[in-house]
């Protein structure tokens, strides 16, 4: 149910396309890209969970969060435009995101566990060691 029925009934009213819902190849799409992302940037994926209309990550970044989810829109659109059967492009994601900066190593391990715990049935999950420290000055969460 959602935490505000007005507000999510008013935000569907605005949509310009229907909601993208992502199947369990699409999920895994995602999520390599995401891989992808962090490996040609030099930053660390500490968890993801793709579900099915929507991502949760905790990343290490030299990068703004804004910047972070940024890339991760971009690549993971481009793998999923790939594997569009005729080449067709829809709308997937929101136009902003909800990111954060994680401080201490005690918010980095609260989002880790979010992520890969709170979520509900797990779909497309990447995990590093859990209980890793970390340098959090660099770490962000994408949502």
């Amino acid at each position: 149910m959602d935490a505000n029925p007005g507000l999510a009934a008013a935000e569907r009213r605005n949509m310009s396309h229907p909601p993208y819902v992502l199947n369990e190849e699409e999920r895994s799409a995602v999520l390599n890209a995401m891989k992808e992302v962090c490996l040609h940037r030099g930053w660390q994926i500490r968890a993801a969970h793709v579900r099915t209309n929507h991502v949760h990550i905790v990343v290490e970044a030299e990068a703004r969060p804004e910047r972070v989810m940024n890339d991760f829109k971009s690549y993971a659109s481009r793998r999923l435009n790939d594997a569009t059967p005729g080449g067709q492009i829809q709308k997937r994601w929101a136009r902003h995101g909800s990111t954060r900066w994680l401080w201490t190593d005690r918010d980095v391990q609260e989002a880790i566990h979010y992520v890969l715990e709170e979520q509900g049935e797990p779909m497309a999950i990447f995990a590093l060691e859990k209980f890793c420290p970390i340098d959090r000055s660099l770490t962000v969460a994408a949502q």
